[in-house]
């Protein structure tokens, strides 16, 4: 088989300081538990409601083969895309319809996970900033509906989507941004927290950062990553299980 050229960095990041400024969060997968979505059968059902029967098959195949691609973009390009690319990749025109019934088939699959009100107070709490940085294709208005329906809209003070910028995670400038979104100077005082072991592990690690993997079964989130990952610095179960490692780098 051959092997993945990921980029290179030495197996630990050196941390000068041992305060925490920042903790950043990934969303889907890490602030939103793991949902296995079989995104084919998801566009036919969000089709279904609103296209002809002799449409739905080949409309949501088309779209399926865009999303497709342009996540293959964001994996091995590190480039980001949009809503408005998928659908004029596929050659279909959105109606606010459409849009809003995409939105509420998602909604099972993005609630908040029930650690994290908690965990997001009280980091801001001690004084430290909270950050979202998710690849997405969704708009900032949706995620922020998502974040208001379920209270913690409040509790983030800095948040950048893909879907707003030229790169998607593992590129060094995203983890960049969403530092700068909250204020943060210096990525050694930086947390970053997700599930993936190249885009969010690997690629905090590369960018400076301190990385915490949340890890949930999914074969893309095997803890430690591969042998062409940096590793992360702790593996968590549950985002409350992260307070013994903050207490401890913020000492």
């Amino acid at each position: 088989m051959e092997k993945k050229a990921y980029p290179q960095v030495s197996g630990d990041s050196y941390h000068p300081s041992m305060a925490v400024d920042a903790v950043i969060f990934d969303w889907g997968g890490t602030l939103t538990p793991w949902h296995d979505v079989e995104l084919g059968e998801m566009w036919r059902t969000i089709c279904a409601s609103h296209l002809a029967p002799d449409e739905v098959e080949r409309i949501a195949r088309a779209l399926l083969e865009a999303e497709d691609e342009l996540w293959r973009r964001s994996r091995e390009e590190h480039r980001s895309a949009t809503l408005d690319e998928l659908f004029e990749l596929a050659g279909v025109q959105p109606t606010e319809e459409l849009l809003d019934t995409k939105f509420r088939a998602w909604e099972p699959h993005t609630f908040t996970d029930p650690d994290a009100a908690d965990l997001l107070s009280g980091l801001r709490e001690r004084g430290i900033k909270v950050g979202v940085l998710s690849n997405t294709l969704w708009s900032r208005e949706w995620h922020e509906r998502i974040f208001a329906r379920d209270g913690v809209l409040d509790l983030i003070d800095g948040a950048v989507y893909s879907s707003e910028i030229p790169w998607t995670k593992p590129h060094a400038q995203a983890f960049r941004l969403a530092m700068e979104a909250v204020g943060a100077e210096d990525p050694a005082r930086c947390v970053f927290v997700g599930d993936r072991p190249f885009e969010d592990v690997h690629g905090a690690k590369s960018a400076g950062m301190r990385a915490v993997q949340i890890w949930h079964s999914s074969a893309d989130s095997l803890p430690g990553g591969g042998p062409h990952l940096a590793p992360p610095d702790a593996v968590i179960h549950r985002l409350s299980d992260l307070w013994p490692h903050v207490d401890k780098w913020a000492d």
